[in-house]
């Protein structure tokens, strides 16, 4: 079994306005495969986590992790640093 890859890919695609839709159409794939990474029912290949890192200008691991995210908030305050 694999493990799970953590995103934050809603949050990011939010932020930036962007549909599943588009951001689908744009690295080639169904909106609902979006939607599947979102929840953390699908890994995303190598290959689709590089195309969406390149589609919002991001490096990868700002989108995907093997470890679970600290609260954007923690990161950008400072808080609970390890």
């Amino acid at each position: 079994m694999s493990e799970q890859v953590h995103n934050r890919l809603a949050m990011v695609r939010a932020e930036r306005k962007v549909s599943r839709q588009s951001l689908a159409e744009a690295v080639g794939v169904h909106y609902q495969t979006i939607g599947y990474i979102e929840r953390g029912q699908y890994n995303p290949s190598l290959d689709l986590a590089l195309k969406i890192s390149r589609f919002f200008g991001l490096p990868v691991e700002a989108l995907f992790s093997l470890e679970p995210f600290r609260p954007l908030t923690d990161e950008v305050y400072g808080r609970n640093q390890p």
